[in-house]
């Protein structure tokens, strides 16, 4: 069985084909340089660069698989939560492919899609307490099954991929700022600047980052003779303890809350045995080592998604979309895109 997944929910325009053995036959991800100059996405040009990207993509997919249409046993699209522009070019080309070719469509929940990516790698078998961190994304939930997750908490205010993001502007990096942090992060002093470690010591497994994301502007702040941000004059040495001690306040952050989340899932699901964490932010490895050294600690194995398949790609649309087929389920070609679908419909925010 065959399963094509189209991705476009934000700045990557992406299609796999993957079969169900767990092979990834193909992987194409077509990633968007034109928003480095903004310093972030620009919903519109997004969308746009979807539009013309969206058909080559999909046909080099294919081509790499060495399959065609006709081999396909169902097209899946991420259907939301994203910009809805780009959702929406996402799904009509999947639904255009479905209907030429008498193919089931499924629509697939992008935050579903990360969620499950682990499970294209290996055996981790439900349930499975989860770390879900992305630029707009930041929650614990519990994956009880297909379609089926417990939300225990999630970020009152920004992502941690956002901060990562935020704090590397301030400091002149760029965008994509996780990476750079992360590189800048092997070198520094993690100790030097006293960030905050948001929700600490509080009950439930809700986070944030507004508060340490201040901090760093506080403390590049600091560097200016004038106090404004722009004029400040950051050294080597400067920018890599500065990338340092953030990273370290997140990782902190995140290893904390987990802890709370472990308890809840041991108590609700004691044959549980996997703490996985997905999303773009899972590609840092030091995050990866605090998890696996968390998960240890309590007696589960850690699992991950492929450093590769962290950000978004069409594998994991792909996946998505073989699961729900192999559980019998796809959507009707009037399904309309979304732009908030949360995993947990039952969570109050």
């Amino acid at each position: 069985m065959l399963v094509l997944g189209i991705e476009s929910s934000c700045d990557e325009t992406a299609a796999a084909v993957v079969d169900n053995q767990k092979r990834l036959l193909s992987s194409v991800v077509y990633s968007q340089a034109e928003h480095q100059a903004f310093g972030g996405v620009v919903p519109e040009i997004a969308a746009r660069a979807h539009l013309q990207k969206v058909g080559s993509v999909v046909e080099t997919a294919l081509a790499k698989a060495g399959v065609t249409f006709r081999d396909l046993s169902a097209v899946a699209a991420s259907a939301g939560p994203g910009l809805i522009g780009g959702v929406i070019v996402g799904v009509m080309t999947a639904k255009a492919i479905a209907a030429v070719h008498n193919l089931p469509f499924i629509a697939v929940n992008h935050l579903e899609a990360h969620a499950l990516t682990a499970r294209l790698g290996q055996d981790v078998p439900f349930p499975y307490l989860l770390l879900l961190t992305s630029g707009g994304h930041c929650q614990i939930l519990i994956a009880e099954g297909i379609g089926k997750f417990k939300r225990l908490g999630a970020t009152v205010d920004d992502a941690a991929g956002e901060a990562f993001d935020k704090a590397a502007k301030m400091m002149g990096l760029g965008y994509p700022g996780g990476p750079k942090i992360e590189q800048y992060a092997l070198n520094g002093d993690a100790a030097r600047f006293d960030f905050p470690r948001p929700m600490v010591g509080k009950a439930g497994c809700d986070l944030s980052f507004s508060g340490l994301k201040t901090a760093v502007r506080r403390a590049v702040e600091s560097f200016a003779p004038d106090g404004v941000l722009e004029h400040a004059v950051l050294s080597e040495k400067d920018i890599a303890d500065l990338c340092a001690c953030f990273q370290r306040a997140v990782l902190e952050t995140l290893c904390s809350r987990l802890k709370n989340g472990i308890k809840t899932f041991k108590k609700e699901h004691p044959e549980g045995t996997h703490l996985v964490v997905a999303g773009g932010v899972a590609a840092n490895r030091a995050l990866r080592g605090a998890l696996e050294n968390l998960a240890k600690k309590n007696k589960l194995t850690f699992a991950a998604a492929p450093m590769n398949l962290c950000t978004d790609n069409g594998a994991m649309v792909a996946w998505a979309g073989m699961e729900h087929f192999l559980a019998g389920q796809s959507d009707p070609l009037d399904f309309s895109p979304r732009p908030r679908w949360p995993l947990d419909p039952a969570a109050k925010r």
